[in-house]
């Protein structure tokens, strides 16, 4: 039987998680929700479900509701993903919210604080691990193929315009970037961080901090390096991920598009294009909607849920450390 689904916030992001849900198998939508009345309607007309205005009119609608998709957005792309996430949360419900978990660390915390006393499934969208490449990495790694690992280098890059914050760029992108790190390479012990300004392509100095680069040491002692823009991508691409073992390397393009081993011992490669018939990053909401259905399906201890709020609050906690870096030009410890 197909979980019952109802989704919070219907911009973009909200229809391409309705998209995914509409595509599986395994989930139905009962419910939509938007605090704009137009969005709501549109979405309830596309999907042929009850629009709702707000979360506390949904949970009163006595609606059975297996598990939700929190897609509010606000400042920094999460300003506004606290209020309802909590009320979902409180509800008993199983949530999967929208990165980053939060702009605000301690709101991060306390979602993922009441998740854990009630006991419920919360995870978020952390798209980027989900896919058929970095799996296959992972039991790579697992497996000991690469060795001891050394070094792992992030670069991830898309050409945006946005303002409203001069923190937007790290906030609102950067949480796939050390997450997929993480993934790999496990907690984070400190970094250090420099930020600038770029200028648009017609010459204007921008105000948000639209470039990065960030050192980083895991607790494990590997070594990794992060390359962050908001002035590139286009025709540079989105992201490569590259991690150095003793015995082996593994770069993976694109998000999901190009898989390569390279052998220390000697100049064989394997390659892998398109891994699992994954051919492009829009594909990867998909892959991680469907991971979190089957872990739902499962009824997995939320403890067990992959990418979860726990891991995205990490992540933030990691941009925090990011900024606090730049603002006092010394490294600073992940706490």
């Amino acid at each position: 039987m197909a979980l019952k689904v109802a989704i919070v916030g219907m911009g973009g992001i909200g229809n391409t998680h309705a998209r995914a849900y509409v595509n599986d198998d395994l989930s139905e939508i009962v419910a939509v929700c938007d605090i704009i009345k137009e969005r709501a309607d549109a979405a309830a007309e596309a999907y042929g479900v009850p629009a709702f205005y707000s979360v506390k009119d949904l949970l009163a609608s006595g609606i059975k509701i297996d598990c939700a998709s929190m897609c509010t957005a606000g400042k920094e792309n999460g300003g506004d993903h606290f209020t309802p996430t909590m009320e979902l949360l409180n509800a008993g419900i199983p949530t999967l919210g929208e990165k980053p978990i939060s702009n605000n660390l301690d709101e991060a915390k306390k979602m993922v604080a009441l998740a854990k006393r009630k006991n419920v499934r919360y995870a978020i969208d952390l798209n980027h691990r989900f896919t058929p490449a970095a799996v296959r990495a992972k039991e790579w790694i697992n497996e000991g193929r690469l060795g001891s690992l050394n070094i792992i280098n992030m670069r991830m890059w898309i050409p945006n315009p946005n303002e409203s914050s001069p923190h937007f760029h790290v906030r609102a992108l950067h949480p796939h970037s050390f997450d997929v790190m993480r993934y790999f390479g496990g907690d984070v012990k400190a970094v250090q961080a420099w930020f600038r300004r770029g200028e648009t392509m017609e010459g204007k100095k921008r105000r948000c901090w639209s470039n990065m680069q960030a050192n980083v040491l895991f607790k494990n002692g590997i070594l990794g390096h992060l390359t962050g823009s908001y002035d590139a991508g286009g025709s540079y691409g989105l992201e490569r991920c590259e991690v150095v073992g003793s015995k082996g390397r593994v770069v993976i393009d694109e998000a999901c598009e190009e898989l390569t081993f390279y052998n220390r011992a000697d100049s064989q490669t394997e390659h892998y294009h398109h891994l699992g018939g994954m051919t492009g990053f829009g594909e990867t909401f998909a892959s991680r909607i469907h991971a979190w259905l089957e872990q739902n399906k499962k009824k997995v201890k939320p403890s067990e849920v992959d990418g979860s709020g726990e891991e995205a609050l990490k992540a933030q906690k990691i941009i925090e450390a990011c900024i606090t870096s730049f603002e006092t030009n010394a490294i600073v410890t992940v706490r």
